[in-house]
Formats: C-alpha cells, structure tokens, sequence
C-alpha cells in the first residue's frame, strides 16, 4: 500500500488515517448485458493491476489517504467546507480567464500520484511485463473517462464495440459525479 508522507507509514495509519487490507472484488454476476467472463481488465477492476489498497477511515481519502473527503478540509479533515460552483454563464471574462488558464496549467503538468496502463493486462503477460506511463493532469482525466467507456477487448484480439460501462448503466450519474469532484479538486 502507499505511503502517506505526513507519517511516513502506509495509508497513514500511524496517523489513524486509514489502514492497508486486501482488495476484495465482487462475486456478483455481471448480468447478460455482458456475455464473457475473465476477458475485460475492468472485470476485476483492480486486481488486475494491484491486489492491496488502503482503506481510508473518517474524512480522509485518496489512494495514500492524504486528503479529506469531499466537503471536508483542515490538517485533521474536520472542518466542514461548502462549496458554491458558479454556473459558467454567470462567470466574469476574469473567472474564465482563470479557468482556462487553469486547464492550460493541466496541459502542462504531469501528475505527481498517477500512472496510466499503456497496454491491456494480457499485453502485461499477466503483469509481469508492467506498461505505464506518466501523464499529464488534463490527460489523466480524458484517459479516467476513455478507460471507463472504452469498447471492451476480447481474449481473440476482437473488440466488443459499443459496451459502455460509464454512459449505459446504472452508474451513470454517480460515476460522474465522483469523476468531477476529482478533476475540481485537481
């Protein structure tokens, strides 16, 4: 598991932040909206790639448990925070200003915490041969979304061509939502 820098102890649990434990994928049936079983790396997503995570404990998150759950800020994670967003037709020339520059700055500025799969797990010979790259923040995001909707790759080389796990399912509105809280708080 990762270490948080605040105590240099994984997940921070010397802080009480979180603790280390295994991942522990669900064993619910897919559903016959998708017909194969062990093809997709989403399948078991995240096994495939790391079989330990932390899990974090009060208002801490993020992979090392670094950060405070949305609404939450403070050196403890403590002290409630709300957020106003300002609808963009609203905006100032200023705001929009800042906003750009803000995505240009994204553009820019490789991620500091993440990687990205630059090949499927069986392209990784069952991860013994890792392929990742670095990122840019801006990047990282449009890769997030591209992983999550993406045709699925089945085991022949075929393509299973319009699947899409983040636009055509239940999760559609709170996969989103999470996905925006993250690129606002990048």
């Amino acid at each position: 598991c990762p270490v948080w820098s605040g105590d240099n102890s994984s997940c921070g649990e010397v802080s009480g932040r979180g603790v280390c434990q295994d991942v522990v994928p669900s064993n619910s049936p897919v559903g016959a909206q998708f017909p194969f079983l062990g093809i997709d790396d989403r399948e078991n997503w995240p096994i495939v790639f790391y079989n330990r995570t932390c899990q974090c404990q009060g208002n801490f998150m993020g992979y090392n448990c670094g950060e405070c759950r949305f609404g939450y800020t403070g050196p403890n994670c403590t002290v409630r925070r709300n957020m106003i967003r300002k609808e963009i037709f609203r905006m100032t020339t200023a705001e929009k200003d800042k906003l750009i520059a803000y995505l240009n700055l994204a553009k820019r500025t490789t991620s500091p915490d993440y990687v990205i799969a630059t090949g499927t797990y069986e392209q990784m010979n069952n991860g013994s041969n890792p392929m990742f790259a670095d990122i840019n923040v801006y990047d990282l995001f449009v890769w997030l979304h591209y992983y999550a909707s993406r045709d699925a790759f089945l085991e022949d080389g075929s393509v299973w061509a319009n699947i899409d796990f983040a636009h055509e399912a239940p999760g559609f509105l709170p996969w989103h939502r999470f996905f925006l809280l993250l690129w606002e708080r990048e």
